[in-house]
């Protein structure tokens, strides 16, 4: 087996106690009936062995396989295993092979593409995003040590090559991420090219397409190639910079999706934040027309003041969520695209309301450190308590539509961003 990675992958190790966060809290984790018969073998004629048989119960739903079992959550959310020192106490005792999969993999994700295992991250983690969004390189894909992918066995396989959908899959996300990386043009409307590709390859290119006619292959590549051109990104931008759109819709859905989230989430350190944003676009009270001019203010001034760091995190964002996101999941390109832009906009909306970032702007010596520690905080808890989410995904499959009218939606965002 080959494995590749991102170099912020390559770089990652777990810094444990060390976390302002922790990723054995606000989650539902499931064991597989392996690593869960496992654990009972080590934890027999132990103490622990009570705690297990009380703590891991199974799944209600009557799963089994890799979905056998839960485990169980403490008052507070957090894993009922997490000791004092924010350390999992099954692993001190009895090492990492007793751990639940999404335990031991996380925050890797792991994505078979043929006979190559790629681990891209999860920005749920902290210092992942931390080594993400801040480092320069972070996002030069390299190979790692097979070691490095830990459980390589509970990768997805996305391009088995056997419909014209998944034997395509790997040149049309190479093109996706050429085009994030075209750097003479602003990053809004590299997105809007997205989109127009998306809206190109549609009408044949699609979930089920079984095989292609004798054409297609043909056409496919034409339009890939098309998009590295130049002129058509010269192109894309003027129109995108001609077009005007009023940017209240744009912080509506923002703070919609955020509100719904506050409703369902009890995280003190997402609730928090989320209320200092809240109040730096005026408070509940505020309508979307507003806010948004608060936010547009706010976007040009920090543009003026740090606008090629604040492009660097949106950058690896975006790449990083072609990597760890594959487009093969979603209903059609352009819908994954679509998700891609609305994850943007809503952390584009938490940083722009950060209270680091407004008191930023209110002193515009402050380091640039303070800054890149909003910017983890702000994607962070977006991936974490909302990227994920069914009742978030839901809404963007909603608001995306079908077809033609994604497309417009998908201008809305990509205007606001």
């Amino acid at each position: 087996m080959t494995a590749s990675a991102p170099r912020y992958m390559a770089r990652f190790r777990c810094i444990a106690e060390a976390c302002e966060d922790t990723c054995c809290a606000g989650l539902t984790v499931p064991i597989s009936e392996s690593r869960w018969s496992l654990l009972r073998q080590k934890v027999a004629g132990t103490p622990d062995e009570a705690r297990v048989a009380a703590l891991i119960q199974p799944n209600p739903d009557g799963a089994t396989g890799q979905q056998a079992g839960l485990l169980g959550k403490r008052a507070d959310g957090h894993c009922a295993f997490l000791d004092e020192a924010k350390l999992c106490s099954l692993q001190r005792r009895y090492g990492e092979a007793v751990l639940p999969d999404g335990c031991s993999v996380f925050p890797r994700v792991l994505t078979r593409w043929g006979a190559q295992v790629e681990m891209a991250g999860s920005l749920a983690c902290p210092e992942t995003a931390r080594l993400c969004l801040l480092a320069e390189d972070a996002l030069v894909r390299e190979p790692v040590p097979e070691e490095q992918a830990l459980r390589p066995q509970v990768a997805r396989q996305v391009a088995s090559g056997d419909d014209a959908w998944t034997a395509h899959a790997d040149a049309v996300r190479e093109a996706m991420l050429r085009l994030l990386n075209r750097r003479e043009v602003p990053l809004a409307a590299r997105l809007f090219a997205l989109g127009r590709m998306a809206l190109d390859l549609g009408d044949f290119y699609f979930p089920g397409t079984a095989s292609f006619g004798p054409e297609a292959p043909e056409r496919l590549a034409r339009i890939l190639a098309g998009y590295d051109s130049a002129e058509t990104l010269a192109t894309l931008r003027a129109q995108l910079d001609a077009l005007e759109l009023p940017g209240g819709p744009w912080a509506g859905i923002c703070a919609a999706v955020l509100r719904s989230r506050e409703a369902a989430v009890g995280s003190p350190r997402f609730l928090a934040l989320m209320g200092d944003v809240r109040a730096s676009y005026g408070g509940a009270e505020t309508g979307p027309d507003e806010a948004w001019r608060l936010h547009a203010a706010r976007r040009s001034a920090l543009e003026s003041l740090h606008g090629e760091r604040v492009h660097q995190y949106f950058l690896h964002h975006a790449l990083n969520h072609v990597l760890r996101h594959p487009f093969t999941e979603a209903e059609s390109l352009l819908d994954a695209v679509f998700l891609l832009v609305l994850r943007a906009s809503v952390v584009r909306w938490v940083l722009l309301g950060h209270p680091a970032v407004v008191a930023l702007l209110d002193a515009p010596g402050t380091p640039v450190a303070a800054l890149d520690a909003a910017a983890v905080e702000a994607f962070q808890v977006v991936a974490k308590h909302v990227e994920q989410a069914p009742t978030f995904l839901d809404f963007a499959r909603g608001l995306a539509g079908e077809g033609p009218e994604t497309f417009a939606r998908l201008l809305i965002l990509v205007k606001g961003l």
